[in-house]
């Protein structure tokens, strides 16, 4: 995997762990963020340099908060996680292995083939 690709499913896993934690929850903070995928803090706050950089991301005091482009790029990423996940399982994956497998897939897929899960689902 070159670096750029390495970089890019990084920040996609942060991004995307900000929007879900955000819909279940009043405030995320760094903390809750290192929880979830399961890091240590010193890697959420290199991330979040990054993601703040980007303006993916910004603060208010201890809190995150996805900017307009960073919630945007998070529910992209999100939703092909789901179609991707839910692709699997139709087609007879395990949940827990169609959820793993959605998680890596999600940042290498090709519009082409996303859009027909996605095409194939509606059905």
């Amino acid at each position: 995997m070159n670096t750029y690709a390495k970089y890019n499913q990084s920040g996609e896993d942060y991004l995307e762990s900000i929007l879900t934690l955000s819909q279940s929850q009043s405030v995320v903070h760094r903390i809750d963020v290192a929880k979830k995928m399961n890091v240590s803090q010193a890697a959420v706050n290199k991330a979040m340099k990054i993601l703040l950089e980007k303006s993916y991301v910004y603060e208010d005091g201890k809190h995150l908060y996805l900017t307009e482009e960073g919630k945007r790029y998070a529910e992209a990423v999100f939703e092909k996680h789901c179609i991707i996940r839910d692709y699997l399982i139709k087609n007879g994956v395990s949940v827990a292995a169609a959820e793993e497998d959605a998680c890596h897939m999600e940042h290498l897929i090709s519009k082409e083939t996303f859009q027909m899960m996605k095409k194939f689902l509606a059905k």
